[in-house]
């Protein structure tokens, strides 16, 4: 008989709350902050209307749940459910994961927890092909191991507009920075193993973004769909959606706005692009 399995994640995920209301996805928001106001992520505020906020404050950050928030939670589900799936946000981009794990111990239930490495549309996918095997039958170290392979098949590009946060949060040196703003170049960000990394520093804006295209153009028959995601810059998704259209008519493209908690790091005007490539024997 199969398991009844439960999912915990974050708003990170992006997924429709009615769908996970549907497949017993529960989701605990990110903390947003603008100024001395604090938002929960989805609940009290959506990206579109954070960034529109941001706009006027200089002072922003996000944070993790409140593990309270998550012992309440796993105290309910540990009578629901057979077995609980956690996954959440990159344990290098945030503490949510590791303070989750101290909540499931806290409540006393065991968990099978997964580290996505990234976030926004690569999670979402993940959890998504993960409730698609559970009702394949397939059991919860199976489904882990799946995720797992997405997870290390993933590609995720960053063009940040601005590098001042980037730069207070630890993630671009001062170096880095100064030398950005003197010859104004632009760098090119991407997801390694969940940690943010400069990949390429590229004078113009236009080459790094035919950089970023190089990439998935490699990866051209490897994988399925691209997301496309921006901060407040819906013009220039859909030129780069129209260009890697151009590259391969058959590649589905969505276009999502970014998660704020990279969002505010990367200032109004990023583009990013994320896409899993296919891994043999596991069908996504």
């Amino acid at each position: 008989m199969k398991k009844s399995v439960a999912w915990v994640t974050d708003s990170t995920c992006t997924l429709d709350p009615i769908y996970a209301k549907e497949n017993h996805i529960y989701i605990v928001p990110i903390r947003l902050m603008i100024g001395d106001t604090c938002y929960k992520e989805t609940v009290d505020i959506t990206a579109e209307q954070f960034y529109e906020k941001l706009r006027d404050h200089e002072k922003a950050g996000s944070s993790q749940p409140p593990i309270g928030e998550f012992v309440e939670l796993y105290e309910f589900l540990k009578d629901q459910y057979d077995e609980i799936i956690v996954i959440h946000c990159s344990s290098e981009l945030s503490g949510t994961m590791n303070t989750s794990l101290q909540a499931a111990e806290m409540a006393e239930v065991e968990v099978t927890a997964i580290d996505s490495q990234a976030g926004a549309f690569p999670l979402r996918e993940m959890i998504l092909n993960g409730i698609k095997w559970h009702e394949q039958g397939k059991s919860v170290q199976e489904i882990k191991e799946g995720i797992e392979q997405m997870a290390q098949n993933l590609a995720f590009y960053v063009i940040p507009a601005s590098l001042q946060r980037l730069h207070r949060s630890g993630r671009v040196s001062g170096t880095q920075l100064l030398v950005s703003q003197l010859l104004k170049i632009h760098l090119l960000l991407k997801f390694e193993k969940g940690k943010v990394l400069v990949e390429d520093k590229i004078r113009t804006f236009k080459k790094t973004k035919q950089r970023m295209i190089e990439h998935l153009r490699e990866d051209i028959g490897k994988m399925k769909e691209v997301c496309i995601m921006h901060v407040n810059n819906l013009a220039e998704a859909k030129e780069l959606e129209r260009e890697l259209t151009s590259l391969d008519p058959g590649l589905r493209t969505e276009i999502m706005t970014f998660i704020p908690v990279v969002g505010i790091l990367a200032g109004e005007g990023t583009v990013a692009m994320a896409w899993i490539r296919n891994q043999p024997g596991v069908q996504i």
